[in-house]
């Protein structure tokens, strides 16, 4: 018989997800800053006295509408909506990385590693979507994720756990090889980060592998086609899309109805 998940081991198994995914969220966060702020650089005028001061206004208002966290745009911009960014940032790089296995076709579905990278980056937009709607309490976080992907309703003691982060660290490595949560690495965040990031930050989710199939997945369709050898990423990539998408509906579900 399988070993029981209980509900405490779920929350301490997110616990310590949700600790390792605030530096990759305000690493998302400060490297789209640094991009717009880079093009466009924000100067009070036109070094040259020579440049046409209206098409420079016209420049900098035109960058001042681009939506990214920090920008005058994204302060008028709802918490749905701010969501919805979240959704396409995380979902491009995450998705992409979830459906490596799709290569594989078939053979890559014997092995937990797609669902492990597609569970590791519905958990961290689901982080993003909470910090939107000003939830930023650990143990909120851990229902919101234990609801959405797991379909556990988790008490809110035991979901809070005792605020020892050494001991939830010790259930993940009793139960798997990985370590603490670790910040990602490398100047730029790209596919390869990524894929290694949700790597060790989904290696900690094995703990709890019984739950992992319980994550919302893509189409019926997008399921068949991730089968097929080569074609199979296509179809792994737009699943984990509308997976991302799903979750993201549940999660704003679940937030309005316990999170005010």
């Amino acid at each position: 018989m399988a070993d029981q998940i209980t509900d405490e081991r779920v929350a301490a198994v997110l616990r310590a997800f949700v600790r390792g995914s605030g530096p990759m969220l305000a690493r998302l966060r400060t490297d789209d800053t640094d991009i717009e702020d880079g093009a466009a650089g924000e100067p009070d005028g036109p070094a040259d006295p020579t440049v046409d001061r209206t098409r420079f206004e016209r420049i900098r208002a035109r960058l001042k509408g681009i939506r990214y966290p920090g920008s005058e745009s994204w302060a008028r911009m709802t918490a749905d909506e701010r969501s919805d960014w979240w959704v396409n940032r995380v979902g491009r790089l995450t998705a992409l990385a979830a459906s490596v296995t799709g290569l594989a076709g078939a053979l890559g579905d014997r092995v937990p590693l797609q669902d492990v990278l597609g569970t590791a980056g519905q958990g961290l937009l689901l982080c993003a979507i909470a910090s939107e709607h000003g939830v930023d309490d650990r143990g909120t976080r851990v229902r919101l994720l234990a609801a959405v992907l797991f379909e556990r309703d988790i008490d809110p003691a035991v979901a809070a756990g005792n605020g020892d982060d050494a001991a939830d660290d010790a259930v993940v490595a009793e139960l798997t090889d990985a370590g603490p949560p670790a910040p990602p690495d490398g100047r730029r965040f790209g596919v390869r980060s990524a894929a290694k990031w949700l790597w060790r930050q989904g290696r900690m989710l094995l703990a709890i592998r019984g739950e992992l199939e319980k994550r919302p997945h893509g189409r019926l369709r997008h399921q068949a086609l991730g089968k097929l050898p080569i074609v199979g990423m296509a179809g792994d990539y737009l699943g984990e899309r509308s997976a991302l998408k799903r979750a993201a509906r549940a999660g704003h579900k679940w937030l309005r109805a316990n999170a005010g």
